[in-house]
């Protein structure tokens, strides 16, 4: 069984889609035994308190280095034993050393097809804003190693999603996340913790059964 830690930074409805994949048997592989939040007001930690798993909080403003900032969050991590992090909505850096020590074993889930509305400045809002604004009929959601580059590690999974006339970028995240969000992060993790997952050359094989 391998150790998932989760990282948020919100409301944490990705995180809630992760404990009820896990609860009805969609992670067979893998249960999530801590949360990590840069904010000590997200709601995700409710979530993840209510679901019985172990929380942390850890402010990037609280340390006076990324090197200090990046010792905590590692010991953070292997005194949970982890194995998969999965950043969930999580809006603080990660630094090349924490990504070095976890190659391929971060993923992170991104509200577009990348390559598409990705990349520095495009979180949240932003990236449906830029959707509707480009005039897409499609837009969707992406799962994603995570490597140095924002948005820019190899494609695991994705989900498109269609864009209806008079949405606002309210009314289209949410159906981005009902519909692609929380169906393709929950997979992604079942496949890493299965061992289906394998990168070659910068692109990820999905291995069959």
């Amino acid at each position: 069984m391998l150790n998932i830690s989760v990282l948020v930074s919100g409301g944490g409805t990705n995180l809630q889609a992760l404990i009820d994949a896990q609860n009805g048997g969609g992670i067979p592989g893998g249960r999530i035994n801590l949360v990590i939040s840069s904010s000590g007001k997200a709601y995700a930690l409710r979530r993840a308190e209510k679901a019985g798993i172990r929380t942390e909080v850890l402010v990037r403003k609280s340390f006076a280095s990324q090197e200090a900032y990046d010792a905590e969050l590692v010991n953070l991590l292997e005194s949970a034993g982890t194995g998969l992090v999965i950043l969930a909505g999580f809006m603080t850096i990660i630094s090349g050393k924490v990504i070095s020590k976890y190659k391929n074993k971060i993923i992170n889930i991104h509200p577009s097809l990348i390559p598409s509305f990705c990349g520095e400045g495009y979180y949240g809002l932003h990236v449906h804003e830029a959707a509707l604004k480009k005039g897409v009929k499609v837009t969707g959601a992406t799962v994603h190693f995570v490597n140095e580059i924002c948005d820019g590690g190899p494609i695991i999974l994705q989900k498109a999603v269609q864009v209806k006339d008079g949405d606002t970028p309210e009314t289209l995240q949410q159906r981005v996340m009902r519909q692609a969000e929380w169906q393709i992060l929950p997979k992604a993790a079942a496949l890493f913790c299965a061992g289906k997952l394998e990168v070659k050359n910068g692109t990820v094989k999905i291995k069959e059964d």
